[in-house]
């Protein structure tokens, strides 16, 4: 009798490329996955994988019984969500999200899946967004909310609110380089002054503002590279640079006096967020998934490191730009 089980083992070892790392995926052994592939091979008397590699190596019937597993197991997953009632949907839910998010909104997020879905096993995986999208493309993560930044037509996007950053640092750098009487706005090749802190390639938020540094000719400046948000954040309270930072989620911090916004000509623009799941994987639960980040995303709350609460002694930081803007979905 052929199981669904044996038919995921087949699947996730095609996907993954091991049988180790199918085992992990569902939550079991190896020596149990590969005797779900021994029973499929006995009950079909044909062989399934190509043992003389060293690899998990497909053979031509493996193929054609992978592409009859897919469907099989789409259909059965399409079934179940359109039968059960949300109240009682009981699955797993890889939710992908990047640092901003996770210090952010992401708690309000999982409250209202919650709601709506209490069965629903909710498992958050904070990460750089090019990691997400990645996990995202080989179907080991149902969905992501990242900057915009992956334009995939496999994929689709819920657009999100945008975060509104500035330039950064501490006043004791400020002056230190610029000045006690610095220009209100300076331009951006008054930045070589500094030690820039940036982002790398692997965050949505660094390839964006690596494009647009570019585009406006931003001149070479010495610079520290972090993918860590929280890194860059630490770095720069050091007063070991200057870099762009959420201007709303980092307010106590500036209230307090111990960052300050540095506005630049032309200021930075602002990143635009989504959520993103695949289309051919499309279903309820993505879509009302999406549907509730689009809801409750908000990137105005304080980060939760940076703390609420500022003694009364403490001096104001400079005037703040306005709020940030939110896009609409089309």
């Amino acid at each position: 009798m052929i199981t669904f089980k044996q038919m995921e083992a087949l699947f996730w070892i095609a996907e993954l490329g091991s049988f180790a790392a199918a085992a992990n995926k569902l939550n079991t052994t190896q020596s149990a996955v590969s005797k779900r592939i021994q029973e499929l091979e006995t009950g079909f008397g044909i062989a399934i994988f190509d043992r003389s590699r060293r690899t998990a190596r497909l053979t031509e019937k493996g193929e054609e019984l992978l592409l009859l597993a897919r469907d099989l197991l789409e259909r059965r997953d399409r079934v179940v969500e359109r039968v059960s009632a949300k109240e009682v949907l009981a699955r797993r839910f890889r939710l992908g999200v990047t640092e901003l998010t996770a210090l952010t909104w992401l708690p309000a997020l999982i409250d209202e899946i919650r709601a709506h879905y209490p069965r629903l096993i909710v498992e958050p995986e904070v990460e750089l967004s090019s990691v997400l999208f990645e996990r995202l493309a080989e179907d080991s993560i149902d969905l992501i909310v990242t900057p915009d930044v992956f334009h995939d037509a496999r994929c689709i996007v819920t657009p999100l609110k945008r975060v509104e950053n500035a330039w950064m640092c501490t006043p004791a750098l400020a002056t230190a380089t610029l000045g006690p009487h610095p220009p209100r706005r300076l331009p951006l090749a008054g930045l070589s002054a500094f030690t820039v802190l940036t982002q790398g390639n692997l965050s949505g938020t660094g390839v964006v503002y690596g494009r647009w540094f570019r585009q406006n000719g931003m001149p070479t400046v010495h610079s520290l590279s972090s993918n860590n948000l929280v890194a860059q954040l630490g770095l720069t309270l050091s007063g070991l640079g200057i870099t762009y930072l959420p201007v709303h989620t980092l307010r106590p911090l500036l209230r307090r006096n111990l960052l300050q916004i540095v506005e630049t000509d032309p200021p930075l623009p602002d990143i635009p967020y989504a959520a993103l799941y695949r289309a051919e994987h499309a279903s309820t639960l993505c879509a009302d998934v999406a549907a509730f980040a689009a809801q409750r995303c908000d990137f105005t709350s304080p980060l939760m490191s940076a703390g609420t609460q500022t003694g009364g002694g403490e001096k104001p930081g400079r005037a703040l730009p306005g709020p940030a803007r939110g896009r609409r979905a089309p």
